[in-house]
């Protein structure tokens, strides 16, 4: 904010912290006096008639003049509801009376303090002249009670606005927590799944004596845990580093199975630096081990694509299957956990913008496109 925008502002909550009643005698003084200074030197000087009995008369006229303002004020309070013709005719009226008085009043105290009688015939130039007072009084006065109107309206509103931004940033606040926290359960639900499996896979080189190989697994595990741990659910990163980090999952999978396992990875350049959620491959990943590598006895491969068309990230996954014959067609939900997780994150982070395809192929393959907003690191 400017020093310029600020001064105005200490300005407005100045005068906006005045009363009705304050703001009134403010300007009836500063108004009243004025009248008062302007006459004294625009008719008291003019005229040469510096003698005290004109000045008291200058000064007189302006206080009669601010007493006769006062009832004028309670009529126009009275007629404030009404409406506008009648308020305009009403106040011309009451305009007239009080001029006229205070024509009478100013006139007659001009004769007792000047001893001039002679001002008599000069009536209808004084009458023209309080009428004139009084109709700038009175414009002066709705003006000023019209602007305070439209000030409170528009602090209403402004109060309005206010309370609504403060109950939409809380509301946005509590979806963003329940997102993140949504975002924490679905992703954080992968770990004993995956966890299980790994350890059972670790048992099972165990009970064949396989030690070397199952201690590389745990180390291997060891390493996925903790990177699984230090990212936050909700961050996006790369497809590389992704990938990378589904590669500490895959070297554990092919610690275990060895040359069972195959992986051909096609990753266009510039996909690479595409954002995705962290962690989003690895229970796809992790689904077609569980579901078509560990039950095949030769084993299979997952292949694993991803390009940029058409302003969206495209990501195929496919595995070989179990190597029998599948005619039924799968669940949208795919083949358990893994799949609805990630089903349910996409629907989380992207509302409608995203495409998660499965296609199951008659010999037990599954097939699993995605497709998000290209977002570039």
């Amino acid at each position: 904010m400017t020093s310029k925008a600020l001064r105005k502002c200490r300005f407005v909550i100045t005068a906006a912290s005045l009363s009705g009643n304050q703001q009134f005698w403010m300007m009836q003084l500063i108004g009243w006096g004025g009248l008062a200074v302007v006459t004294f030197l625009s008719l008291t000087l003019w005229y040469n008639t510096l003698e005290w009995s004109y000045v008291l008369h200058t000064i007189l006229q302006s206080v009669l003049g601010l007493v006769l303002s006062l009832p004028l004020r309670r009529a126009y309070l009275a007629i404030w509801q009404r409406p506008i013709f009648w308020r305009i005719c009403m106040s011309l009226f009451a305009v007239a009376v009080v001029s006229f008085i205070w024509t009478i009043l100013r006139m007659y105290a001009f004769v007792w303090i000047t001893a001039e009688d002679y001002i008599w015939t000069e009536f209808g130039g004084w009458y023209f002249s309080s009428f004139l007072v009084y109709l700038c009084w009175s414009a002066l006065y709705y003006g000023i009670k019209y602007y305070n109107q439209a000030q409170h309206e528009q602090s209403r509103r402004l109060a309005t606005l206010d309370r609504a931004r403060q109950e939409q940033l809380r509301r946005q606040g509590a979806e963003a927590e329940a997102r993140e926290a949504q975002l924490g359960m679905l992703r954080y639900q992968l770990n004993p799944h995956f966890l299980f499996n790994t350890l059972n896979a670790i048992s099972a080189l165990v009970k064949f004596n396989e030690s070397e190989k199952a201690h590389q697994m745990i180390t291997q595990l060891g390493q996925f845990l903790r990177y699984s741990l230090d990212n936050d659910p909700a961050l996006m990163i790369t497809l590389e580093q992704e990938v990378e980090a589904l590669m500490l999952y895959l070297d554990i999978m092919q610690t275990r199975f060895g040359d069972r396992l195959t992986l051909e990875f096609d990753i266009e350049e510039r996909a690479r630096q595409a954002q995705i959620p962290s962690l989003l491959l690895q229970p796809l990943a992790e689904n077609s081990i569980k579901y078509a590598i560990s039950v095949n006895e030769n084993g299979g491969t997952i292949k694993l694509k991803a390009a940029v068309a058409d302003g969206d990230l495209h990501i195929e996954l496919t595995d070989t299957g179990p190597g029998t014959p599948v005619n039924r067609p799968p669940a949208r939900s795919g083949r358990r956990v893994g799949l609805h997780n990630t089903l349910q994150r996409l629907q989380t982070l992207y509302n409608d913008a995203y495409m998660f395809d499965i296609d199951l192929h008659p010999s037990g393959g599954l097939r699993i496109t995605i497709r998000i907003p290209f977002e570039r690191a």
